[in-house]
């Protein structure tokens, strides 16, 4: 019998990892040398490890390179409709193995590096990831770079260079601390620094009107310095630029003015202009009316308006003047998503530019902006929704602020024409809101300022037709649409997931990873002894490498043959962390009334960030780590249950976890997740989803079929009868026993012997002012979990199911998301076309 394969050469098989060509392997081999030698100016016998995974980043950048010139070449001469991406988060993870994935170049690297002694995955480990989102938004933004670079448009992601991305989490004693994540301490070998394209940005001041327009003046300045970082496209030979800015203070910053012995202040004052791209705001689904926040979201839209202006004017196709005067044509050249109301300012900045500087008129300039804007909102949560006050307007920026009152202005003489008499109609759709201090709705300024408005998943966009947008829709309803949202394949199969993506391609080929509507065909294979067999087999596969991973970071011993149960997203009260928190404890009850009883074995992980400031949410993981340390040490128990918080939960450590997990907890509130992005990720990479009726759920259940997810609890409709009827927690904690138990338990200390009213606030919270209705759904939520203890037991109906959910995949790559964004809102057409591969010898 021949001995089982090593990990190398099993990586060797799998061919969507590219070929490992001889002349390429050299060819590698003697770059990374190079860069070893010449770029880290380090010699073999003293280089460690970071240096080596610099050397190999340097090696496979200069794959990127070439194509990258060529691609904004092409875009230069062909001078194409281009599109702009503004989003104050990226969260991008890692960029190597991505950047091979994406080049065809991963088995020729790992055949170079394996020949020079060393272990690509421990080279890989060293990268840190490119932490600068909090979750869902930007991590959505990231897979739309890569859908449209694979898509062939010309696309531009801006944002900022945080220096401090997410912070990292550790859990002390059972608490989340946040710790700086200081992300470039070595270098970011990804990124090149652009100072010839420095842009001046303008903050407080005040405004002139004179007889030719308006100027604002006696502004302070700091400069915007960019940092591109490439975007390749799937073997296509497309790089597309990541575009994000860095905050510079001018030369002269502090010192005209500056009196004997002040210079010194005068220079370390400036750290100040300099603050703006120190940190991101770590807050996921909750606005804090921070003057620093604001200055970040003007900073980031002024810089990346200039830069759009300037690449319209100059762009020489089809025309001999030097420069493209003519700003009626700028829709036809140009798209601006603003990804949230994060980048709103960039509706009355547009019109600042081109009524005062470029001196059209209002009516002319304002059809230019609607015309090249567009809004995705992202929740309906109101506590969510950005409104700055005036006052802080007005002082930061107060030629802005006029341009919003005139656009108000004309805005309410349009409602008030559309529906005459209607007072409060006015009330509810100004921009402004009265009362109290005066604040400026950014939701309602993006929603005049575009021509199209979307939600992110079916049920998310027709409830804010028919809620908080429904003034709105019923004046303008040709804006409204729906782009469900989507992840891309190769990150989040072909590149975590590599096992599956292979056995998936020898039934299919490897189109679907361009086209993952093609995973329809294995619904062919549903009934296959072999394929079943295989899912299986990556599956087990998976978990046992993630059970190794967990076993040397937690130093927990799992048992890989239980059910890995897994709900990993931001630490909020309307995902429900509680809900699932309710269901360990009761089925820690059952097993402890009935030991001898044969219960299904689970391993149930939860992970995710709290906002520093958040404190539910920082009790509710404290809860957890709590639950934790009674189960995990209860003898009587043993492996059948396990709790585990998985520490730090980011980019990185989900390409580790999603693959391995079983089971996928979707649980918030019906009405409240937008949409959720994770809950593909999990269907992808073959797990099921136990879920609520929400976000893109629904649509998931109807491309899987819904027999093939476990779907319980209140719908959207229930909700809003609960809400009318009124939802009194005390009801379901007298009628259902084991509910009672379990947060008797809680409020008893069970869980916190040594503080006993450690989690009151929680009971008292769940009692008596739970806005997202943990009870209502207890009942239906412990059924439905029964059933998935029934099924998991019979591994080979289980296995059929993950099969169905796979093959529904298709519709949510954001391959899909991205070419109805373009057709339906940029008036740009994705193309599968490659440009030539540059001749890599140049």
């Amino acid at each position: 019998m021949s001995k089982p394969l090593s990990d190398h050469d099993r990586k060797k098989q799998i061919s969507v990892r590219g070929l490992a060509g001889v002349e390429n392997v050299a060819d590698l081999k003697q770059n990374f040398n190079r860069h070893l030698h010449f770029t880290l100016v380090k010699d073999r016998n003293v280089a460690n490890k970071r240096d080596y995974y610099f050397a190999l980043a340097h090696t496979v950048r200069d794959h990127l390179v070439g194509r990258w010139i060529r691609t904004q070449q092409h875009y230069y001469e062909k001078d194409p409709k281009r599109v702009y991406y503004i989003s104050l988060e990226f969260y991008m993870g890692r960029t190597l193995q991505n950047t091979m994935v994406n080049l065809a170049l991963e088995n020729a690297c790992d055949e170079a590096m394996y020949q020079l002694g060393l272990d690509m995955e421990d080279l890989e480990d060293m990268e840190e990831d490119a932490g600068l989102g909090n979750g869902g938004l930007g991590r959505l933004a990231a897979c739309f770079l890569d859908s449209m670079a694979s898509l062939g448009l010309a696309a531009y992601g801006y944002g900022i260079r945080y220096e401090f991305g997410i912070f990292n989490q550790r859990i002390v004693n059972g608490w989340q601390v946040e710790e700086a994540d200081d992300w470039l301490r070595y270098g970011n070998p990804w990124e090149k620094a652009r100072p010839e394209y420095m842009r001046p940005v303008h903050f407080y001041g005040r405004t002139e009107h004179q007889p030719d327009g308006v100027k604002w003046v006696d502004t302070q300045v700091v400069l915007a310095l960019p940092y591109d970082t490439p975007v390749p496209g799937y073997r296509n030979n497309i790089v597309n630029t990541m575009r994000l800015w860095s905050a510079k203070a001018p030369c002269e910053f502090n010192l005209k003015d500056f009196n004997v012995g002040g210079y010194i202040q005068a220079v370390l004052d400036r750290n100040l202009a300099e603050n703006i791209s120190r940190v991101l705001y770590p807050n996921d689904n909750f606005f804090e009316g921070k003057e620093l926040r604001l200055k970040q979201e003007y900073f980031v839209v002024s810089a990346t308006l200039q830069d759009i202006i300037r690449r319209f004017k100059v762009s020489k196709f089809g025309s001999r003047e030097v420069t493209r005067t003519d700003f009626s044509k700028l829709p036809d050249k140009v798209a601006i998503q603003l990804n949230d109301t994060h980048p709103a300012m960039a509706i009355p900045e547009l019109m600042r530019v081109l009524v005062d500087s470029e001196k059209l008129n209002w009516e002319t300039a304002w059809d230019i902006c609607v015309r090249t804007c567009a809004y995705t909102n992202h929740t309906v949560l109101p506590e969510a929704l950005e409104r700055w006050p005036v006052d802080l307007f007005s002082h930061l920026l107060p030629r802005h602020l006029e341009i919003i009152y005139e656009i108000n202005r004309r805005h309410l003489e349009k409602v008030a024409a559309a529906f005459p008499g209607d007072v409060d109609r006015l009330r509810r759709m100004s921009l402004i809101e009265e009362g109290g201090q005066k604040r400026v709705n950014m939701a309602h300024l993006c929603i005049v300022g575009s021509h199209a408005v979307n939600g992110v998943a079916r049920i998310h966009s027709d409830i804010l037709k028919a809620t908080i947008f429904k003034d709105f829709y019923e004046m303008e309803p040709h804006k409204f649409q729906n782009k469900t949202n989507g992840i891309t394949p190769r990150r989040w199969l072909v590149m975590c997931n590599p096992g599956l993506a292979e056995i998936i391609a020898e039934r299919i080929g490897e189109d679907f990873i361009r086209d993952l509507d093609q995973l329809q065909r294995l619904r062919d294979f549903v009934d296959d002894e072999a394929f079943i067999r295989d899912v299986a087999k990556v599956k087990q596969e998976n978990k046992l490498k993630f059970a190794v991973h967990l076993e040397e970071h937690y130093k927990v011993k799992i048992n890989p043959n239980s059910m890995f149960d897994v709900q990993v997203k931001r630490i909020h009260e309307y995902k429900r962390q509680l809900l699932n928190c309710l269901h360990i404890i009761t089925y820690y009850n059952r097993i402890k009334r009935e030991p001898n009883k044969q219960w299904t074995p689970r391993t149930v992980m939860i992970g995710g960030k709290a906002a520093p400031g958040y404190h539910t949410a920082k009790m509710i993981i404290r809860l957890i780590t709590a639950i934790g340390e009674i189960i995990n040490h209860d003898p009587v128990v043993g492996d059948r249950l396990k709790v585990i918080f998985l520490e730090n939960y980011r980019v990185t450590l989900a390409e580790k976890a999603i693959p391995a997990s079983d089971l996928s907890e979707q649980i918030s509130t019906a009405g409240t997740e937008a949409s959720g992005t994770g809950n593909m990720k999990f269907m992808l990479n073959g797990a099921l989803t136990i879920g609520t009726m929400d976000g893109a759920n629904v649509e998931m259940a109807e491309e899987a079929g819904e027999d093939n997810l476990f779907i319980f609890g209140m719908r959207v409709d229930d909700v809003d009868a609960l809400d009318k009827k009124g939802y009194h927690a005390e009801e379901y904690y007298n009628r259902l026993p084991e509910l009672k138990q379990a947060i008797d338990q809680i409020a008893g200390g069970f869980f916190s012997p040594k503080q006993p009213d450690l989690f009151k606030e929680i009971v008292n919270m769940l009692m008596h002012h739970d806005r997202f209705k943990v009870f209502a759904d207890y009942e239906d939520y412990i059924k439905c979990q029964e059933k998935v203890n029934a099924l998991y037991k019979n591994p080979k109906e289980w296995t059929k199911k993950v099969i169905y959910n796979i093959a529904g995949c298709g519709k949510f790559s954001s391959d899909r998301t991205i070419a109805q964004y373009a057709r339906e809102i940029w008036g740009m057409e994705p193309t599968l076309e490659k440009l030539p591969a540059p001749d890599d010898k140049q």
